[in-house]
């Protein structure tokens, strides 16, 4: 067990917008809700502390987040899913963890701490775009249900297609104005233990206090975070696909004379240098300020900004098996020819 004091918010914080590969919204606001809250000092507990039967949810906001911080969500914004959720299932829940471990959905569980155990797990391990990615899903845990915020009701989700989680969460986050609170359940700590991300938020933890001195030279600040760096330099354009208007490519003219490209959705997907592949998802690409350390948006990354560009290691779940990495690697986005040379 660890116990996180009020003190590690902003080291918890950073370590969520590192994992974010440039997606995932920033953390200030969920920082403003729970900073003050009546929850600290927190206990932050392994999955084998509980007893493997103990049933457990996860919560995240979906939709965009650039709605969410100009129109606040409510302060108890996962109670009324929950309390559903309850119904539905006939099960009190007991646990909380994350479902995307990173942005401001890393901190998203705490906004339940004051009524259930922080478990230390999450379902994504990063930031991903799609409800159909989390790993429960992908693993066709049985019994899993989705909750999600309609703008003045909440809907459940009872299927066994991933596909129709995703496609239905979606419909009900435009009902509920673009931006709304999910939270998934009907599974246990157990469950976890084979189908969950484990440990996110103490790699978070880790993450942000190895890169808390923002005046480390890049790479100095790579070292301290066990990253890769991949490229520092000025950004030189940045354009959409013909194909997909949702990809872009980020040119930028790397300070040691090379070419670079990262290629991003809404998160970062691959770093392409002089042509080869140097970085693709399932590792976590990340862009910071030279300047002024802050990690990047993958729309703040634009012309004439100085970055430098970060490979951290991809969660081990997913690079587990084949079956679990193809949902995440650039061709599972439908974006061909981008795999790292053997």
């Amino acid at each position: 067990m660890r116990t996180l004091g009020q003190e590690s918010l902003p080291a918890l914080a950073r370590g969520f917008s590192l994992l974010g590969s440039g997606g995932g919204g920033a953390t200030t606001m969920l920082e403003l809700m729970v900073q003050d809250a009546p929850i600290w000092p927190i206990a932050l507990r392994e999955p084998e502390e509980f007893d493997p039967s103990t049933p457990c949810v996860a919560v995240a906001f979906a939709g965009s987040t650039y709605l969410l911080t100009e129109r606040l969500p409510a302060a108890d914004a996962f109670g009324p899913l929950l309390a559903a959720a309850e119904r539905w299932t006939g099960v009190r829940a007991r646990a909380v963890c994350g479902l995307e471990g990173a942005g401001m959905n890393g901190l998203s569980p705490l906004l339940l701490a004051d009524r259930l155990d922080l478990v230390d797990a999450d379902l994504m391990g990063r930031a991903l775009p799609r409800l159909d990615q989390i790993s429960l899903l992908v693993d066709a845990v049985p019994g899993v249900v989705a909750v999600c915020d309609t703008g003045g009701g909440v809907v459940v989700i009872d299927t066994a297609r991933p596909a129709d989680v995703e496609s239905q969460v979606r419909a009900a986050i435009v009902q509920a104005g673009g931006a709304g609170a999910v939270l998934i359940a009907g599974f246990t700590v157990g469950d976890l233990t084979e189908h969950g991300v484990l440990g996110t938020p103490t790699r978070a933890l880790r993450l942000g206090r190895g890169g808390a001195d923002r005046s480390l030279a890049p790479a100095a600040l790579a070292d301290a975070l066990g990253a890769r760096l991949l490229g520092t330099g000025r950004v030189a354009g940045v354009e959409a696909s013909i194909d997909d208007p949702y990809v872009s490519a980020i040119q930028l003219d790397d300070d040691g004379g090379a070419l670079l490209r990262l290629v991003a959705r809404s998160e970062l997907l691959a770093v392409v240098r002089d042509g080869v592949t140097t970085a693709a998802s399932p590792e976590i690409i990340v862009a910071l300020d030279s300047v002024s350390g802050d990690v990047l948006q993958v729309d703040e990354i634009t012309l004439a900004r100085n970055v430098i560009v970060l490979a951290l290691e991809a969660p081990a779940w997913w690079t587990s098996s084949p079956d679990r990495e193809r949902h995440i690697t650039p061709a599972g986005f439908g974006l061909r020819g981008l795999e790292v040379p053997a």
